[in-house]
């Protein structure tokens, strides 16, 4: 089998595609990558295929999709094609350098040592965010405590988008039950992990607001997380959650 994989989704991140995965490379833990990317006008796929055919053709996977899906279905079409490929650790994370590269030797460091998902925390030791608008802080910070609230998990930042899955987390989770397409889907993972029993780490981690390119962040997003969250737990009511 195959160790790491790294799934970054796309979507108009020209400035940044190539940056990141150079960076990636340079770790000195060897990740594979795999670009999502949902038809981006930008032709980040372009950038992504002339890397792959002139400096990384083993290491750096791309899949084209027609156009905008969903993060969550772009996430859930890596996964599938990691556990095809026999990859033991999968991990998410931004084209936009707001998770810190350097940081998923820590995540996969945590599951490494017993950790089944290890999550890269905004909220694990206080609140490290840089360059967020006080509001959007808030919005986040408080969305997390609702989540908890709601489903009685104990992670501080239930809306994480920088994990490290084991395979045998990703493995236990029936993709066709996820009902979040967008932001949500992050929350979801999380809460069905939770349910399952796995051991989730939190790693504090500092997010950096992205520096080029457009956030993808919007209104809908919040209110899917808000009313999604209710549902969610709601359905789990009526379900039994076995590995």
């Amino acid at each position: 089998m195959k160790d790491a994989l790294v799934i970054i989704p796309t979507y108009n991140e020209k400035e940044n595609v190539e940056k990141i995965i150079r960076k990636i490379f340079s770790l000195p833990r060897p990740y594979d990558i795999l670009i999502v990317d949902d038809g981006s006008p930008d032709k980040t796929a372009n950038i992504v295929e002339d890397l792959i055919k002139n400096e990384f053709n083993n290491r750096l996977n791309l899949i084209k999709r027609s156009g905008k899906l969903g993060l969550g279905t772009a996430y859930i079409c890596g996964f599938n094609w990691a556990l095809e490929k026999g990859y033991n650790f999968v991990f998410e994370m931004d084209a936009d350098f707001s998770h810190n590269p350097d940081d998923l030797i820590r995540l996969h460091e945590a599951c490494l040592n017993g950790a089944d998902m290890s999550i890269g925390s905004r909220y694990k030791s206080g609140v490290n965010v840089v360059d967020w608008p006080v509001g959007r802080v808030l919005i986040s910070y408080f969305a997390s405590a609702y989540v908890r609230l709601i489903t009685g998990m104990k992670i501080k930042d239930t809306t994480a988008g920088f994990k490290c899955y084991t395979r045998q987390v990703l493995e236990s989770i029936n993709f066709d039950n996820i009902k979040f397409k967008g932001y949500a889907f992050q929350i979801e993972m999380k809460f069905i992990a939770w349910k399952l029993g796995f051991d989730i780490q939190e790693i504090p981690i500092v997010f950096t607001d992205r520096k080029e390119g457009t956030s993808k962040m919007s209104g809908g997003i919040f209110n899917e997380a808000l009313w999604g969250v209710l549902k969610m737990k709601l359905r789990s009511m009526f379900r039994s959650y076995k590995r």
